[in-house]
């Protein structure tokens, strides 16, 4: 059996803006502030890209480490204004449906999302665009840690738990649009795929070595063969 985990954000779907607004209006309502609007939160964990805003506000840890909880139940449901707000437009990257189409009629492949969203968050990005979150039967979140390269490991004995046996690194496959997708699941052995739909290039997620990089999903074929070679 593959483990086939996806990233979200510049992945699978662009939420326009609207992770970073909500994610804004939560900080203000708990600290005052949302620290630095031009702070890069691609490839981060939603906890990481708190703790980084708020210590480049100046805001003392332990008082963020206290609030986190309360920061990210406002934030889902901050997302869920802002996701369906006028003017702006969720939407799936092409190819996205096709290859998860293939994917789910191959019988050796198991669907999952290897994320730096919280859990909820993800949830509502994904029911935004169609994307049906029970699709994924696996994941890994940033509300299960702050270290994206932790992971991959949480994915593995996720589905290990499913399926009744183990899954080895080897066919385990994580697919991103960041270079920190293409480096966290090295720990386990896992191979990685980029995909230049975010904010990085072919040739800047190539640099980091993983087994394939495509512009996009369109070539469902390639894609699928890229992911199922041993």
């Amino acid at each position: 059996m593959k483990l086939v985990l996806f990233d979200i954000d510049g992945t699978l779907l662009d939420s326009d803006g609207a992770g970073r607004r909500a994610i804004s209006r939560a900080l203000v309502e708990a600290f005052g502030t949302s620290g630095p609007g031009a702070h890069g939160f691609d490839g981060k964990t939603d906890p990481q890209i708190v703790s980084e805003l708020m210590a480049l506000a100046g805001v003392a840890p332990d008082l963020v480490a206290a609030r986190m909880d309360g920061v990210f139940a406002r934030y889902v449901e901050c997302l869920r204004e802002e996701i369906v707000q006028p003017g702006h437009a969720a939407r799936v990257y092409p190819g996205v449906p096709e290859l998860l189409d293939a994917l789910e009629a191959t019988d050796d492949v198991v669907l999952g999302l290897l994320t730096g969203n919280v859990k909820p968050g993800a949830e509502v990005k994904l029911g935004a665009v169609g994307l049906a979150p029970a699709r994924f039967r696996v994941g890994a979140f940033g509300s299960d840690h702050a270290v994206r390269a932790e992971l991959p490991a949480i994915a593995q004995a996720r589905a290990g738990a499913l399926l009744a046996h183990g899954v080895p690194g080897r066919d385990m496959v994580v697919i991103g649009d960041t270079p920190a997708d293409v480096t966290c699941g090295r720990g386990v052995g896992a191979r990685a795929i980029g995909v230049a739909t975010g904010r990085y290039s072919a040739a800047d997620l190539g640099a980091h070595a993983p087994a394939a990089v495509f512009p996009d999903f369109r070539d469902t074929a390639a894609v699928v063969r890229a992911i199922c070679s041993a």
